[in-house]
């Protein structure tokens, strides 16, 4: 196998001007959302000295995303999403610049950290879901496995250099620097996505644009939660992802495993938060050959038991070494597993409903991994991290087995670069009844090349 194959593929940035800038704002993102991630789980930790504490601020800004995510999937297929994308990180800058002011504070308090996770998360979630309906206008239908390759190396870019920075400057300067460096890169960001066109959503041909604009907004949801329902591949990906992030979900337990476990201080629990970051990074730079996947749900189920493993280990483990190297191997699993998600989630969305199908993946795939956090956090205070891990990595593998078992068109699903609205005849008998349009690929679905 060749080098070429096996690289992350860079034909959208090749091809694209406008995802080159969603690629660059991206990454700027990613790093100071790494940043303040991790400093605000460190001065959690500090001012309220449980991890409890941890799991809940992350719970909070779970339940406030949630609310932004579902507002923000319908506005996303209602106006311009260039707009909105530029609206709502003005507002986050303004919540990180906060949180700065409240860190610099003779005594900082730690219920502000609480006031500032609900007003984060429901601007954040406001915004989302119209950044990831704009990947398919931006990259090409035919190169969404590539595109979410190349994001989510963003993502994990931030997640592997944030947490160790974080680390070193909430050990000298203090975490109110993170959170100025998360502002200014809000501002930097805000500047590239300014150069974008116009993003409207795609109209819906067979209902009436008066109608659409009209339709309040609960049904709004309630038809992209149809879609989900209705579509077997993805309610089967939903499904795993949130056996995943809410059984086995270790980042609430860092702190208490860096200073507890391990014996070390913030650096410790730097590397801790750094170690998925690592393997998922890695894992995206070797993610060449996901476009080519010919079972991409079989691969998902794969990728996220291996994960859930890779989290039971961890728990076993009483070596910090030993435990970054199993935590390199659960991210990049992980990594394998949302560019695999993300790549089924928008090849059977159309257009009209990318933005509320996406808020619904985006509001489980945040709420999920908060409420995962608060349950660790919990069941730590009873039974101890390394026990919770332990439990929550194997109810994971069993989970994502019987949901595999259960729904045999995730294990059916294969690549297509159609759009799920012109998908035609479903190929897997299991889900022929599937009242959904494009439940399973087309009969001549075509593969995507690297």
């Amino acid at each position: 196998m060749r080098l070429g194959d096996i690289a992350v593929d860079i034909t959208p940035l090749r091809a694209n001007r406008e995802f080159r800038l969603l690629f660059s704002a991206t990454a700027l993102s990613m790093l100071g959302t790494a940043l303040t991630s991790v400093a605000a789980s460190i001065q959690v930790y500090d001012l309220g000295e449980s991890s409890l504490h941890v799991g809940l601020v992350n719970l909070v800004i779970g339940v406030s995303l949630c609310a932004g995510l579902l507002a923000g999937g319908v506005l996303a297929d209602r106006t311009d999403r260039r707009r909105l994308i530029l609206s709502t990180r003005a507002g986050s800058a303004v919540v990180v610049l906060a949180l700065a002011g409240n860190a610099l504070a003779p005594e900082p308090q730690l219920w502000f950290v609480y006031l500032a996770a609900i007003a984060a998360g429901i601007a954040g979630g406001l915004g989302a879901p119209a950044l990831m309906a704009v990947t398919p206008a931006l990259a090409g239908r035919e190169h969404l496995a590539a595109a979410g390759a190349l994001l989510t190396l963003t993502t994990q870019f931030g997640a592997m250099v944030g947490p160790s920075l974080a680390g070193l400057i909430a050990a000298g300067p203090g975490v109110a620097v993170c959170y100025l460096i998360d502002a200014a890169g809000f501002v930097v960001g805000a500047a590239l996505l300014w150069r974008l066109p116009q993003l409207h959503p795609e109209p819906d041909e067979d209902a009436d644009a008066d109608t659409a604009a009209t339709q309040h907004p609960v049904q709004a949801i309630l038809d992209g939660l149809r879609h989900v329902r209705a579509n077997r591949i993805i309610r089967g990906l939903m499904l795993v992802d949130l056996a995943a992030v809410v059984l086995a979900m270790p980042y609430a337990l860092f702190p208490e495993m860096g200073h507890e476990v391990f014996d070390g201080g913030p650096t410790a629990v730097g590397l801790l938060y750094t170690a998925p970051a690592v393997g998922a990074f890695l894992g995206a730079l070797a993610s060449g050959w996901v476009s080519r996947v010919q079972r991409p749900g079989v691969t998902l189920i794969a990728v996220a038991a291996l994960w859930g493993a890779a989290i039971a280990a961890f728990g076993l483990t009483r070596h910090l070494w030993l435990g970054l190297l199993v935590l390199a191997v659960a991210g990049g699993a992980d990594t394998i597993s949302e560019i695999l998600r993300r790549a089924l989630l928008q090849q059977y969305t159309p257009d009209r409903l990318q933005g509320r199908v996406g808020s619904l993946w985006l509001a489980q795939a945040t709420a999920g991994p908060a409420t995962g956090n608060a349950l660790s956090g919990g069941v730590a205070r009873l039974i101890g991290p390394g026990a919770t891990l332990v439990a929550g990595g194997l109810a994971c593998v069993a989970a994502v087995l019987a949901v595999a078992t259960a729904l045999p068109a995730l294990r059916a699903a294969e690549p297509t670069s159609t759009p799920a609205a012109e998908a035609a005849t479903p190929t897997d008998p299991a889900a022929a009844d599937d009242p959904s349009p494009g439940a399973t690929p087309p009969t001549t679905s075509t593969t995507t090349k690297g």
